[in-house]
């Protein structure tokens, strides 16, 4: 059981960050996997927010191409940020679902504004296939949610970087990527030179998940009230997680990601959780959202005995 024992569930369907549309379904999807239900059984109360307003694509211009959409997913985010930090108020734990990884600055910028306010500072394990370390100036596709964890540093677009007031929200030296498989040429040397640790499935193969779970939540934890866990699906293999928008081959496997939330929740350090980039379209009979409700639970504590 985590400390908080009520969760606040927060819809994000937005897909304006993606290059593939759909993943603004995911929210749903979720929903419709039994999340809610699935929490009450762990003995959690259940608090469901509904969705955050998010612009429609076919509605508004893409405007710049180095960053599609940037103004309206800056507005959803700042909405998140809002209802991430009111959540932890009232003494909840965030649960956002996407939606593209974009959504990502504004439930991280809600968690750190409200520990800040606490004199606090917060760390980040980013399980993704991708770093999301682009910037306008680095990335080829000029999609959003290829930003987020660059901008959540302090290295991005004036929008997301400054949202809620301050930046970075969290300290490069306390954020762990793992999983990582997919890397842009530019974006390549963000990574090295950001302070980042970034754990790639090379190091999962070598040294196995426990040994890189420890040091990420070591890392993540030093100095820090607590981890904010990123949960992209499309770090799990594309042959057990199909809907997704940007699957990559060689991804985690299902036991893999199971431990790894497994042994988050054994640390105690969970605060707040998102996840995200599930894609209803892409799917095979929602699948990839059973299994988002299956790694939520484990990494909010549902054991085996």
């Amino acid at each position: 059981m985590h400390s908080k024992n009520t969760i606040a569930i927060i819809g994000v369907p937005m897909d304006l960050g993606a290059g593939r549309r759909g993943v603004d379904m995911g929210p749903s999807a979720i929903r419709v996997a039994g999340l809610g239900a699935r929490l009450v059984q762990l003995g959690y109360t259940i608090e469901d927010r509904g969705n955050v307003p998010v612009d429609q694509a076919e509605s508004i211009p893409p405007g710049p191409k180095s960053s599609r959409h940037l103004p309206q997913i800056a507005a959803s985010c700042a909405r998140v940020a809002e209802l991430v930090y009111e959540s932890l108020e009232q003494g909840k734990l965030p649960l956002v679902l996407g939606g593209d990884h974009s959504l990502a600055v504004g439930s991280v910028s809600g968690v750190a504004r409200y520990y800040r306010q606490q004199e606090e500072a917060i760390g980040v394990i980013w399980i993704d296939a991708h770093a999301d370390m682009n910037t306008p100036d680095s990335s080829p596709s000029g999609n959003v949610h290829g930003m987020p964890l660059a901008s959540l540093i302090g290295n991005g677009p004036a929008e997301l970087v400054d949202l809620v007031g301050f930046a970075p929200k969290v300290d490069p030296r306390n954020v762990a990527i793992i999983g990582l498989r997919d890397v842009d040429s530019l974006e390549a040397a963000h990574v090295r030179e950001s302070g980042v640790r970034a754990f790639t499935m090379r190091d999962i193969d070598e040294r196995g998940m426990p040994a890189v779970m420890q040091e990420a939540i070591a890392l993540a934890s030093a100095g820090t009230v607590g981890i904010h866990l990123s949960l992209d699906m499309d770090a799990i293999d594309p042959d057990e997680a199909p809907g997704v928008g940007t699957p990559v081959r060689g991804g985690l496997s299902y036991r893999e990601a199971h431990l790894a939330m497994e042994i988050l929740a054994d640390s105690g350090k969970l605060i707040s959780i998102e996840v995200v980039e599930v894609n209803p379209v892409l799917d095979v009979a929602n699948r990839t959202a059973d299994l988002a409700v299956e790694f939520m639970t484990s990494a909010l504590g549902k054991k085996i005995l």
